[in-house]
């Protein structure tokens, strides 16, 4: 992964909401009418929301008829990972 590509997710994870977001998509795919039941946000500021993480690909959409499901994309978090597994710290804890 690119360091522009981190500091691209970095940014997107940057927002208490999004960071909601993607801690409610951890326990699997969710319909957008789901998220917005937990938390307390517009249907239009979801959208925007998952815009930004849909960007840097952080989460993937799929269409079911008239309803929108969101997922995280597992390769896209897995490389985001490995980006920081290498920092090593060496100072006083």
């Amino acid at each position: 992964m690119t360091i522009e590509k981190t500091a691209e997710i970095c940014r997107a994870l940057g927002d208490e909401n999004r960071l909601k977001i993607i801690g409610l998509l951890t326990g699997g795919e969710l319909c957008a009418c789901r998220i917005l039941e937990k938390l307390d946000i517009t249907q239009p500021t979801l959208s925007h929301h998952i815009k930004i993480l849909c960007e840097c690909a952080l989460v993937n959409a799929r269409r079911d008829g008239k309803w929108m499901h969101y997922s995280i994309n597992c390769e896209t978090f897995c490389e985001f990972k490995q980006y920081f597994d290498v920092v090593k710290c060496y100072g006083k804890n």
